[in-house]
Order: C-alpha cells, then structure tokens, then sequence
C-alpha cells in the first residue's frame, strides 16, 4: 500500500522538478511573473523558477528587427508619391521591462511616427528635392523615432528610404523631359559640329584662294621677266622695244593657235571688227613674221662657229 502511495508521489515531485527549469535562447530575454506581478528578466541560459508560482510571461527577442513602412503623400509641386522606409530597431537589453509591458504593438507604434515625420517633411519639397533629399528625411524620421521609443526600451539603428515611387504618368512626363533634354544637348554637339566643319572649310578654301593666287601672281612675274629679257635680247640685235613687243605678241598668237590646233573637236573662228582693220591686222601679223625669221637668220650668222669647224 505504502509503494503505490509513494510511486505518485514521486512521480509528482519530479514533474515539479522537471517544471523548475527552462532554456532562453541566444539573443532572447524571458519575462518571469509571480502571481501575475512582474518578478524578473532571465536572460539566454539555463534559467530556474518556482512552479506553480512563477511563470513565463513573454519572450522578447533582442535582435536587429527590420520594418518596411510605406507612405504615400503629396509633394510641393502636387505630385503624389509614395515613399517606402525601412526602419531598423533593436530592444535595449537593459530595457526588456519598459518594451514588454509600456508598449504593447510596436509596429503599430513605428508605423505612426514614420507617416507623421514623412507628411510633416515631403510637401515641403518639390518632386525632384525628394530624390535628392531622401537622406535627409531618413535622418528626420529617426530623429523623431529616436526621442518618442527610446522611453519604451527600443532603440532605432537606422532609417532608410529605399524606394520612391510617383505616379506612373508623372514618371513617364520625367522620362519624356530627360529625353528631350538629352536630343536637346545632342543636337546642340551637333551643330557646334556641322559649325567647326563649315569653318573649316572656309579656312581651307581661303587658304587654297591664297596660294592660287600666289601662284598666279608668281606666274605672271615669271612671265613679264620672260617678256624683259626677250626685248633685251632683242635690243641687242638693233630691234627697237616697240618692233621687239610687236614680234612677242605675234609669237604668242601663233603659240596659241598651235595649242588650240593639237585639241580635237575646236573651232575656232576670228571675227575683225572690220575688213580694212582685219586686212591691217594680217599685213601686221605677216611682217612681224617675216621680220621674225630675219632676226633669227642674223642670229644664227653671228653664233662663233666651233674651233674644228673650217
């Protein structure tokens, strides 16, 4: 009788010993009531309690937790624009007290203080500031994050705004503006190109007039000191300037006609203004000839003959 008074007996006192112990896990802390009164935070660990007495209230996890917050508001210039922040809070291990029993939804908590610091901070900023400014509402969202949780045991880490988002037909205005700013500028190095090429151009084509000209002016210098030395030579043969232009001008009418007769398919046709004056011109044209071939004649008399000439 006294063995099955004993086997539940002990049978009880080991369960009251096997409830006497419980495991926290890393990065965990345990809230221990007694009688519904808070009695102590354990923390990771084998940790030891009263049963029936006390009794595990709530476990609060002490790593980095990460909350994505999207807020949709208004900007300066009445785009609407929906921003989403990503706030990232830890529980202050010292404070596992005031985070279990001062707030009871956290997220719910986060989530108002993002809204009220985001629509307290985009309208005054135009749609472009806020894609250029978004640090500076992350930094003002943990501002005001950091003051109202610090008092319940919840530090902010970091805030951050990871995506803006208009509206599709303003994001599609924006694209149409940067297109047309980019075939603005485009066409713009285009024509400062088509501008260098044409003054170039000019500047090549000037320069070719100048050295054309040079060398007309180069070939006509030529030609008037060809023209001095024959009526010098001229001269010392007892010609006088006016016979020696006269038979210059002859020789050049014929060299022309010559260079006019090795082309194929020219006519050439001389029109004098008159008969008497085309007569003259011809009678003028034979005695220069003729007076040519005598100068040439005396020339030739009076070239030294070679010494084994007899």
């Amino acid at each position: 009788m006294g063995t099955f008074i004993l086997i539940p007996i002990l049978f009880f006192g080991l369960l009251i010993l096997f409830m006497s112990f419980f495991v926290v896990k890393q990065q965990t802390a345990v809230i221990i009531e007694r009688f519904g009164r808070f009695q102590s935070v354990r923390n990771s660990g084998l940790q030891m309690k009263i049963p029936l007495v006390d009794r595990l209230a709530g476990r609060v996890s002490l790593k980095i937790t990460q909350l994505d917050v999207i807020v949709e508001t208004k900007t300066l210039d009445d785009v609407f624009v929906k921003l989403k922040v990503s706030v990232q809070y830890v529980v202050i291990k010292d404070k596992v007290y005031e985070a279990f029993y001062k707030l009871e939804y956290p997220h719910e908590q986060i989530t108002s203080y993002v809204f009220d610091v985001v629509r307290a901070e985009v309208p005054k900023m135009k749609l472009d500031d806020v894609f250029v400014k978004k640090d500076d509402i992350a930094i003002a969202v943990k501002a005001e994050l950091q003051d109202a949780m610090l008092d319940y045991g919840y530090d902010i880490i970091k805030t951050l705004v990871t995506d803006i988002d208009p509206d599709s037909q303003v994001k599609a205005a924006m694209n149409r503006i940067n297109a047309s700013e980019r075939e603005k500028i485009a066409a713009q190095f285009e024509g400062d190109a088509a501008r260098i090429l044409i003054v170039e151009k000019a500047k090549a084509e000037a320069e070719s007039k100048r050295l054309q000209g040079q060398g007309i002016a180069d070939q006509r210098r030529e030609i008037a000191r060809g023209l001095e030395e024959s009526v010098e030579v001229l001269n010392k043969v007892g010609i006088n300037s006016q016979e020696a232009s006269a038979l210059i001008v002859v020789t050049q009418h014929y060299d022309t006609l010559q260079a006019i007769g090795e082309e194929t398919n020219t006519n050439l046709i001389l029109l004098p203004n008159s008969p008497q004056a085309g007569s003259d011109m011809l009678n003028n044209m034979v005695a220069s000839f003729t007076a040519s071939n005598m100068i040439g004649e005396a020339m030739k008399k009076d070239q030294p003959k070679p010494k084994n000439q007899k």
